[in-house]
Formats: C-alpha cells, sequence, structure tokens
C-alpha cells in the first residue's frame, strides 16, 4: 500500500517532468522565431511551473529510491545486481535534467536567447531518458532476462540484456507517450477553464491549442502502441491479457469483451464482439487465446481490479481520441476552435482524465502480474519486507504526501494568479508584491 501511493503520487509528476520541459521550450521557440509573445509568455509561465514540479517531484521520487530498498529487501538483495545499470544511469539522467533546468530557470534574461533555448534541450531529453531507464526496470519484471540461477543463486548477470528485454520496447515507448498525454492534456485544462469563464484572449487561445494538439497528435499512436503491447501480452504473459479481458477459458473464436463485471469464475453483464479478440491477438478467429484456466488458482491476479482498470483506460484513452478529432475537424473546416462550450467542458475534463487512464493503466501492469514481483521468478510474497511495525512509514509517507499536495497546490495557484508579463521584465518583477 505504501508503495502504490507513492508510486501513484509521484507518476503525475514525472508525466510532467517529462512532457512538459518539450511543450515550454517548444513554445518558446516559437516565440523567438514568428516574434508572438503570447508564446513567449506561455514558455516563460510554463517554465515556472515545470520548476516547482521537479522540486517536488524529486522529494517524492527520493523517497521512492529508499521504499525500493526498504520494503523490497527480497527484490532487491536477490536481483539488485541485474537491475542497478538502468537505475544508476537514471540518476545521471536526473542529474543532467537539474543541472540544465537549474541554467534554463535562472538564465532567462542573462543569456542570448537563441542560446538560452538550447540549455533548454538537454532537460527535454534528460526527461524522456530517465522515464525510458525507470520503465525498462518494470519491463525487465515482466520479461526478466540477463542473469542465470545456479542452485537459486543469480549468477553470469548481464545488465545490458536485463535493461534491454523483450517488453521493453512497447513499455517504454508506451509509458513516454502517456506522459506526453497527461502534460498536454493537463496542461489544455487549465486554459479551458479560464476561456469558459470568458478570457478568449490569443494567449489563453494558444494556451490551449499547443499542447492540447500535440497530445491530440499523439493519443492515435498511443491506442496502436497499446494494441501492440496488448499481443505481445498475448504471446509472453497470457495470464494478465486473460485478466484483462476478463477470458476463463483458454478457446479459440474469442470475443472482445467491453465492461462487465467478473463474477464466480465467469465475465457478467459485458458487450461482446464476437470473435474480435482472436482477431486481434492473431489476426484470424480461430487463433487460440489463452485463458485463466492454464495456470493454476494461486498463480492467478486478481481478475476484477485489472479488468475494470484496463477498461477504464481504454474508454478514457477513445474518449480522448474522439475530442481530439472534434477539435482536428472543425479547425480542418474553419481554422478554430469549436464553438460549443462543451468542447472546452470536455477539455477541462481531460486533464484529469488523462490522470486517470495512467493510474488505471499502471495498476493493469502491476496488479496484472500478480503474484509476481518478478514474472514466475520471484513471488511478491517473498519479495516484500516482513518486518512488523512497517505501518509506521505508511504513516508518515500520507503525511508527507498530504503536505507536499497543499504546498503544490498553493504554489501553483499563486502562478496562476500571478500577472502575466513579458520575459524581458524578469523574474523579479513578476514575484514582486
Amino acid at each position: 500500500m505504501q508503495m502504490a501511493i507513492s508510486l501513484g503520487w509521484h507518476i503525475i509528476l514525472a508525466c510532467f517532468g517529462v512532457g512538459m520541459p518539450a511543450l515550454t521550450v517548444f513554445a518558446q521557440w516559437r516565440g523567438l522565431r514568428t516574434g508572438d509573445e503570447a508564446y513567449e509568455r506561455l514558455a516563460h509561465r510554463w517554465a515556472k511551473a515545470m520548476g516547482v514540479l521537479f522540486a517536488v517531484g524529486a522529494v517524492s521520487g527520493t523517497i521512492l529510491s529508499f521504499e525500493m530498498g526498504l520494503l523490497w529487501p527480497g527484490l532487491m538483495a536477490t536481483y539488485g545486481q541485474v537491475i542497478g545499470l538502468p537505475f544508476a544511469l537514471e540518476g545521471f539522467a536526473f542529474f543532467i535534467e537539474a543541472v540544465f533546468l537549474g541554467i534554463y530557470l535562472y538564465a532567462w534574461n542573462r543569456l542570448p536567447p537563441r542560446l538560452h533555448l538550447l540549455t533548454g534541450l538537454p532537460v527535454c531529453v534528460a526527461g524522456v531518458a530517465s522515464a525510458f531507464f525507470v520503465v525498462s526496470v518494470n519491463a525487465w519484471m515482466n520479461q526478466p532476462r540477463g542473469f542465470d540461477l545456479t542452485n537459486g543463486t543469480v549468477t553470469g548477470v548481464r545488465p545490458w540484456e536485463a535493461m534491454f528485454n523483450p517488453a521493453t520496447p512497447l513499455q517504454t515507448v508506451h509509458m513516454i507517450l502517456a506522459a506526453f498525454m497527461v502534460a498536454g492534456f493537463g496542461i489544455a485544462a487549465v486554459y479551458a477553464a479560464a476561456m469558459l469563464r470568458g478570457r478568449r484572449d490569443r494567449y489563453h487561445r494558444i494556451g490551449l491549442l499547443l499542447p492540447f494538439t500535440a497530445a491530440a497528435a499523439i493519443t492515435p499512436v498511443q491506442i496502436v502502441i497499446g494494441d501492440s503491447l496488448a499481443r505481445f501480452l498475448a504471446h509472453h504473459q497470457p495470464t494478465k491479457l486473460a485478466a484483462m479481458e476478463g477470458l476463463n477459458r483458454t478457446s479459440s473464436h474469442v470475443d472482445l469483451s467491453l465492461g462487465g463485471v467478473y463474477l464466480d469464475g465467469r465475465l457478467r453483464y459485458a458487450l461482446h464482439i464476437p470473435d474480435a479478440l482472436s482477431i486481434l491477438v492473431g489476426f484470424r478467429p480461430s487463433t487460440v487465446v489463452q485463458g485463466l484456466d492454464a495456470v493454476p488458482a494461486a498463480d492467478r491476479p486478481p481478475v476484477t481490479p485489472v479488468h475494470l482498470c484496463f477498461q477504464v483506460m481504454v474508454a478514457i484513452g477513445l474518449g480522448l481520441l474522439l475530442l481530439g478529432l472534434w477539435l482536428g475537424l472543425t479547425w480542418w473546416r474553419r481554422r478554430d476552435l469549436p464553438r460549443s462550450r462543451w468542447f472546452l467542458r470536455l477539455t477541462v475534463l481531460s486533464g484529469p482524465a488523462a490522470v486517470v487512464a495512467l493510474e488505471t493503466g499502471w495498476i493493469t501492469t502491476e496488479v496484472g502480474r500478480q503474484p509476481w514481483v518478478v514474472w514466475r521468478h520471484l513471488r511478491t510474497a517473498d519479495a516484500v519486507n516482513p518486518a512488523p511495525g512497517l505501518w509506521a512509514g505508511l504513516v508518515v509517507v500520507l503525511a508527507v504526501y498530504v503536505v507536499l499536495t497543499v504546498a503544490t497546490v498553493y504554489v501553483l495557484n499563486r502562478l496562476r494568479t500571478q500577472r502575466v508579463t513579458a520575459p524581458q521584465e524578469g523574474w523579479a518583477e513578476e514575484f514582486a508584491p
């Protein structure tokens, strides 16, 4: 529970750390190229919010690093030498991001504009690299490689093989795209809320259009990657796919189930598309899809949360795709935002919805692997710390995250309500009382 809360909280900040630098640097580049002051003001404002979120994310990330050793000694003691390389590389990426973010923030008016713009590029690259290295560890937990077991002891460690395991390409791309979607829809939601209150100037229109367009363009690509990942699971982690679909029996001509609740060993109240799951997995109706009955009951994940979270993630993804298509069709017809206020209302909801899709996706990934922390090698029960009294750490972590949440919301709200100035006016003037 402590790890779930910590990871679920930190991953939101991590997404903004991955996606927000690219949006900020692009806005600044666009402003320098066109001379449009609105882009420069947006970049200036987003850079400050980015600094706040990075600082808070550094705190929650540090907590997670301690929890890996404290809460999971069975995992780290046995396999720490296998997964140490990506964690070390992530540390280098973090420090590069921190150094260049500091330069980018505090050298805004102290360097020539184009040179200052270049200092933001390492922040973009390092943020994506950090996500890649961390998620490659999780991919390894789903497809462990790069070691030999000799009488129960790990030998012959091959760290590069472990990091670039079969699950790494799809899982890392899926997460990085999700990060850009969370950042894009999240930022757009703020400006959509302002436009609902009557702020229809160019600054707010671009503040909505730029991140929303980036996130909407990524959404169909993300759906394709998600489909490929599900097909990968059918061959490499079929029990997880069976839980995601609520499929109890192995068979061919398997229907694709939409919605439903898994009760008494079967999926009830779902909408079924005939043969669709077999076609998606093997491109023909006769494809055999493995069900939960292929493994002992002790090796099955809890189906209800996995199935429901997967359905929520897919539903939100399709909803965001339709919202992006709405804007795309309207822009193609008359180069403008949709006139309906419902578009702005749904854009406001798209920010929280993207976060919910992110969290439910991670629940699907983690709970769907149970009861294994390292797939078919180490059970979660054998990896977790058995020491009594760990509940105290959960209480402390909850208190820390409550304080961090309140402080973050307060500071971001202060940034939101401050006067929007041009970058040339500097930082001191904007923060002056």
